[in-house]
């Protein structure tokens, strides 16, 4: 079990994932603003659709849950035989691996998950299936723990009296609570700095509109929304002081995989002299890929262009380009804030020495 603690005293937002009793429950992120529904779990393969049709979503919050997941399909194994129970443990965690591409978290959480069965084969499967469920405990609370650290870290670079634009969510929702660049404004709040929030509304699944603006509402954090083409008049008008966006996956050389979108806010943000800064946990980090080029990027259903909700927006067999992610060169990137301190110039250097602490 993890050893780490998060302060109850710091506002970590709502938390989206729960388990208790053998049930994940997940807060359906498609219904928000307008309901809050809480959606009930047991079966592997129904945690692996949820994470598919983003009931679930944010790189942090998708590795969680696939670690609950995993620990649900480990549960239905029944075989004495460790080796056994590792193979058939393998193939549960493939099937939720495949769920979403870009996110490296997932990836991160399964092998985990993974490497705890492995080590461990000398334990009938009963007692594996105990460990599982109590590292994926740890791969949740660990991560308010890292987000909070982030903060830690991140709310030095906020001025005292700040307008921060941010796309997408990576704020409590995107993760286990309390938030990646939304977790460096809690932070910079809490340090009794005057910040408001800008939130691009983040087409086509709106995550800004809906997600972002309502967990700041929540927590009564100021908060402005407008829409994605609006960014760069804003910024001309000097009303933005800095960028603060979450990642899905940063290569070796600092190259930034975030939502579809935030290649223009960093180009904007470049142009008009505004620090573009980026919050990612380490396990977000994949120094086996070079750069940004070889970071898978998923495509998405087109029905998430053509209509919202069940309003056609777009004529009828139109053709669509519906990538989920964009890739963001390390040159426009003016910090990548972790659990372990700040990256900035060098990050080729920079990011290995920091995943390599502690280790």
């Amino acid at each position: 079990m993890s050893q780490c603690s998060f302060s109850p005293q710091a506002n970590a937002g709502i938390r989206p994932i729960r388990f208790k009793q053998g049930v994940l429950s997940l807060l359906d992120q498609r219904k928000l603003p307008v309901e809050e529904v809480w959606l009930d779990y047991t079966d592997d393969q129904d945690v692996a659709e949820a994470i598919r049709s983003m009931v679930v979503r944010g790189a942090p919050a998708i590795g969680i849950t696939a670690a609950y997941g995993a620990y649900l399909g480990a549960c239905k194994i029944e075989t004495d035989d460790a080796l056994v129970f590792a193979d058939e443990f393998d193939k549960v965690c493939e099937n939720l691996n495949a769920t979403r591409p870009t996110a490296v978290n997932l990836a991160w959480a399964l092998d985990r998950m993974k490497r705890l069965v492995r080590a461990n084969l000398n334990q009938p499967p009963i007692n594996l299936k105990i460990g599982l469920e109590y590292e994926a405990n740890a791969i949740a609370d660990e991560d308010i723990c890292i987000n909070q650290a982030m903060g830690q870290h991140g709310e030095k670079l906020i001025p005292a009296q700040a307008r921060i634009l941010t796309h997408c969510n990576a704020g409590a929702l995107a993760t286990g609570g309390y938030g990646t660049a939304l977790g460096v404004v809690r932070a910079a709040v809490t340090a009794g700095k005057q910040v408001m929030v800008l939130a691009d509304e983040t087409r086509p699944f709106l995550q800004g509109a809906r997600l972002t603006a309502w967990e700041l509402q929540r927590d009564q954090i100021p908060v402005t929304l407008i829409c994605d083409n609006m960014a760069g008049y804003l910024m001309s008008l000097g009303g933005v002081d800095c960028v603060i966006v979450g990642a899905d996956r940063v290569a070796a050389n600092g190259d930034v995989a975030n939502k579809i979108g935030t290649y223009s806010v960093a180009v904007l943000a470049k142009e008009h002299n505004i620090p573009f800064y980026v919050a990612a946990p380490l396990s977000t980090i994949d120094l086996s890929l070079a750069d940004g080029s070889e970071i898978p990027i998923e495509q998405r259903d087109i029905r998430e262009v053509t209509h919202i909700g069940d309003t056609q927006l777009a004529p009828e067999g139109v053709g669509v380009f519906n990538p989920a992610f964009d890739v963001t060169p390390a040159r426009l990137v003016t910090a990548i804030i972790t659990e372990r301190g700040i990256a900035q110039g060098d990050y080729s250097s920079r990011l290995k020495e920091l995943a390599g602490k502690g280790r």
